[in-house]
């Protein structure tokens, strides 16, 4: 444990900081399709008020796929931080990865939390990290996240610390739990 470097809880995006788009969208497209999740907002609160630093990581293949250009997901994630700002929280940075398959920074690898850890001073011996895909746990454990957390109301992830049923359940969660 280096005494400069902070915990960080990080959080995956879709299904942990919006509602998850639907099958037939896939992806969030545009910025009036986020849905912010007030318990991702009130999970962001208690990540603070712990003194832990919040960063998002995000796989976002429909930039690879054409779908989204990364001035779109600037413009989607412009208004996730407007939301954020708006219901008194914070969060440290966003990490998008773009690429396809086997790319450092494509969830399951931990590339993304590596280099936050890096740029933002963070410890990941202390850190979380909270997801609802078996990608984002492998990720944390693979960056050496002391704690991943699945939240999925359908199967489980034998690989993670914890699981949470879902969303509406991870604040209570994180008041309990986190150091």
């Amino acid at each position: 444990m280096h005494p400069s470097l902070r915990p960080c809880v990080f959080f995956d995006r879709d299904g942990i900081a919006n509602v998850r788009p639907t099958p037939e969208e896939y992806y969030v497209l545009r910025p009036e399709r986020l849905f912010v999740i007030p318990e991702f907002l009130e999970s962001l609160r208690i990540v603070a008020e712990r003194g832990y630093a919040a960063v998002i990581v995000t796989n976002q293949f429909g930039i690879a796929k054409g779908l989204l250009s990364p001035e779109g997901l600037h413009a989607i994630h412009a208004r996730l931080r407007a939301a954020v700002a708006d219901a008194g929280a914070r969060l440290l940075d966003i990490y998008a990865c773009p690429h396809g398959d086997n790319h450092p920074d494509r969830k399951p690898n931990p590339g993304m939390l590596l280099r936050a850890a890096r740029e933002h001073e963070l410890d990941l011996g202390r850190s979380w990290m909270i997801g609802d895909d078996v990608r984002d746990i492998r990720a944390g454990k693979a960056a050496g996240c002391a704690v991943t957390v699945f939240v999925q109301d359908q199967g489980t992830c034998a690989l993670a610390d914890y699981q949470v049923s879902n969303m509406a359940a991870l604040p209570e969660f994180l008041r309990q739990k986190l150091p």
